[in-house]
């Protein structure tokens, strides 16, 4: 019989290393099992998400994909926190004075992070009371864009010149929600004085309900147009509002097409859309006259000596 073995576990020098080899051995247990258990929660969530995600349909789909976010984000902190806690168990530190001293420190750090303790409070509360969802274009802390993503501690924001703008929750006072059920998108008309109001809506009408017949933009167009009236007398033009009720986020696209068509449709119809004059001066002469710059008047050539 070999007592190799026997003589081995029997040695003072093997029992001292052996309870550290197998402390490591449950951290690293402890370690691969919070980091599995996580995995396997955010993939719960992830694949509920989905299954729930299906039965869905518009702003709802958002505020799913949103909270499945927070909540993944939030598994990871939690299982790191307790996995955390096992460990410093393990290796025999005790975990009352520890939570002792980490209420102490807390509150010493409270004061220095109260605008961080803030964030995470503002997240907390603008993603209860849904205000803001990925894909939203907003406006908050005075910076618009779409956002891109959203936690507890900031809202990233993309604005229409590639900009990517991160605002700390903290700083969140107000939410101007661009895309949220539906949207207006209004139009102000600059009429000369000349033109006749009344043919101006008739055409302004017509040009909408043509609008409204095209097949890509028929889904964006809820109403049809709906024409406030005067608005306010300019120095040069009467101005007309007017606006559509149309899908969310599709105020800008529907506004664009409508005043390209427009254009087209007065120029048609021979309807003036003025715009400011102005006459530009040289400069004075010697004797103070300032004739004003001729335009339009071509330059004459000078004959070739060889022609004259």
């Amino acid at each position: 019989m070999d007592l190799s073995w026997t003589t081995a576990l029997t040695d003072p020098d093997f029992g001292r290393w052996s309870e550290p080899l197998r402390s490591g051995l449950r951290i690293v247990l402890i370690v691969i099992a919070a980091w599995v258990l996580a995995k396997v929660l955010q993939r719960l969530v992830r694949a509920m998400n989905v299954r729930f995600s299906q039965r869905l349909e518009g702003d709802a789909v958002r505020r799913a994909e949103t909270i499945n976010r927070v909540a993944r984000y939030l598994i990871g902190i939690v299982v790191g926190a307790l996995a955390v806690m096992t460990v410093l168990a393990e290796v025999g530190i005790s975990l009352a004075p520890v939570l002792g001293a980490a209420g102490v420190v807390g509150i010493a750090v409270g004061f220095g992070a109260q605008s961080l303790v803030k964030d995470y409070f503002t997240g907390f509360f603008i993603l209860f009371e849904d205000q803001i969802r990925t894909g939203d274009v907003v406006e908050v802390a005075g910076i618009g864009g779409l956002v891109e993503d959203i936690t507890l501690r900031h809202v990233r924001l993309r604005d229409y010149d590639g900009n990517v703008h991160y605002v700390p929750n903290s700083l969140i006072t107000t939410v101007t929600n661009r895309g949220r059920q539906f949207a207006f998108s209004v139009v102000d008309l600059r009429i000369a004085y000349r033109e006749n109001l009344d043919e101006v809506y008739a055409v302004v009408r017509e040009v909408a309900e043509d609008l409204r017949a095209d097949e890509r933009f028929a889904p964006r167009i809820l109403q049809e147009i709906e024409i406030a009236g005067v608005e306010r007398w300019d120095e040069s033009a009467v101005t007309v509002r007017a606006r559509f009720k149309v899908a969310p986020l599709a105020q800008w696209d529907v506004r664009r097409e409508f005043l390209r068509r427009l254009k087209r449709a007065f120029d048609e119809r021979g309807i003036e859309i003025p715009y400011p004059h102005l006459t530009v001066y040289a400069g004075a002469d010697k004797d103070g006259r300032a004739p004003a710059l001729p335009l339009g008047i071509r330059r004459q050539r000078v004959p070739d000596a060889a022609n004259a």
